[in-house]
């Protein structure tokens, strides 16, 4: 499984770099964006499609748009962005989505999925 961003964020808590209440709600979003990701390929007939696919990366950003909100827009610096994106397509992909091609059908590369919705 890839590893989540606020594992590694947990070790700086002691730092205070992280708040608590911030990686909680950061694990609450990715929890639920692995619960949607696992229904899109388990149990099915067919494969997901491209919509289903953004519809989830789309709720997924959102909820870390408030989470980042909640935090006056400063819970994800440059590199935790990158984790996160990262751990988005890493997700999407170990669940067998091909997100470079999913990412190319629609003329993008698979670090530009989440830039329609991304305020952080």
């Amino acid at each position: 499984m890839v590893r989540r961003p606020t594992a590694g964020w947990r070790e700086h808590v002691a730092a205070e770099l992280f708040p608590e209440e911030m990686l909680d709600r950061t694990d609450e979003v990715l929890t639920a964006f692995e619960a949607d990701v696992a229904a899109l390929v388990e149990q099915r007939w067919e494969p997901a499609t491209d919509t289903e696919i953004f519809e989830v990366i789309e709720r997924t950003v959102r909820a870390l748009n408030a989470v980042n909100d909640r935090h006056d827009g400063a819970a994800y610096e440059t590199d935790e962005r990158e984790r996160l994106c990262a751990y988005i397509e890493g997700t999407l992909d170990e669940a067998g989505i091909d997100v470079d091609a999913f990412a190319g059908r629609h003329r993008m590369t698979r670090h530009e999925i989440t830039d329609e919705w991304r305020d952080w």
